[in-house]
């Protein structure tokens, strides 16, 4: 029986695939597997996979005929998955030998849905310890109380699907498979509906996943029109967690979010294409008319002069009549 499912996408990182795969060779066990998934790669990224498929215990390489984006291969991994549980890992990061063996002892010692844990993050030479922002330790917690206070950094705040462990009865509930086609922030929907959903989680502070920031490749770096699904991302956030039997709480922890981000977004705005950062501006004009206007005016109180005057010249902007349904929850319904 397989006890641990690795989903790993990779799309055009040639570059830094070798180091991601000895790690995952240095996690091998005999109950676990290695899901392989190249998102349609255009470099040597397929051809390294193939040669490790022989060298790594467990290894199961599959190929995308059509690039998909990073949510769609995991959902192809999720799909071939057979282990107890699973867990997620970028082609360009890596693991520190023996990880996986002691996160997957955690998680059954506890016994929780999901384990959520602890990673560094990789800049050039530098490395920095970021924590799961949920002050118990190795204590099961219902997941959807540690969504609030709307107004602090939560685990709602700390979607990073490789940083921890699921049990396969997620799988079977329908709330690990990700949005298909969503090309960026594909993890916040994501996490989102884990804490509203699902019935136990714990935070451990185990480290061993290497986060690699700055990466020329990754969309992060890319200033083009893929960073924009954001807005869908948060628009589908606003719109289940508005269905919610506890809307009228979560909600403005859900809003404040959004606006946070689409402030980041509107502040580096200069990233982005002409043509992407018009659009940019557009698309978050629609989704700020879209949002509980009463919710959002308290968010804007809230969030700081710079963030909020930027927020509100955007809300000014004209927009088509037709493109902005309301958003209703589900307390008033």
């Amino acid at each position: 029986m397989v006890k641990l499912s690795v989903i790993v996408p990779f799309y055009n990182v040639q570059t830094y695939a070798p180091d991601t795969l000895r790690s995952l060779r240095a996690n091998a066990r005999e109950d676990f597997e290695f899901i392989l998934v190249d998102d349609c790669s255009t470099d040597g990224t397929y051809d390294i996979l193939r040669r490790a498929r022989d060298d790594i215990p467990g290894a199961v390489v599959i190929r995308h005929e059509q690039n998909g984006g990073l949510a769609t291969a995991r959902n192809t991994g999720l799909d071939a998955a057979t282990g107890e549980y699973l867990t997620f890992l970028d082609g360009d990061d890596w693991l520190a030998p023996g990880y996986y063996a002691r996160l997957l002892a955690a998680a059954e010692d506890l016994g929780c849905d999901f384990v959520r844990a602890d990673h560094v993050q990789v800049t050039g030479r530098a490395r920095t310890v970021h924590r799961v922002p949920h002050g118990l330790r190795g204590v099961p917690f219902s997941p959807r109380d540690a969504i609030l206070p709307a107004d602090r950094t939560t685990s709602v705040d700390y979607p990073y699907a490789w940083a921890g462990i699921y049990h396969r009865r997620l799988v079977d509930r329908g709330l690990l498979h990700f949005t298909h086609g969503l090309r960026t922030a594909e993890d916040r929907p994501w996490i989102w509906r884990l804490h509203r959903e699902a019935e136990s989680f714990a935070a451990v502070g185990l480290l061993g996943v290497f986060y690699r920031r700055g990466v020329a490749s990754s969309l992060t770096q890319i200033g083009d029109v893929r960073q924009l699904d954001f807005i869908r991302a948060f628009d589908q956030v606003i719109e289940e967690t508005a269905r919610d039997p506890e809307a009228d709480k979560l909600l403005p922890k859900a809003v404040r979010t959004y606006a946070a981000v689409m402030a980041h977004h509107l502040d580096s705005v200069e990233r982005f294409e002409p043509a992407v950062a018009r659009k940019l501006r557009s698309m978050s004009a629609a989704a700020l008319q879209r949002l509980p206007q009463d919710l959002l005016s308290d968010t804007l109180d809230s969030l700081g002069d710079q963030r909020a005057a930027r927020l509100r010249r955007v809300r000014r902007r004209p927009v088509p009549a037709g493109t902005v349904p309301s958003v209703t929850t589900g307390a008033s319904t």
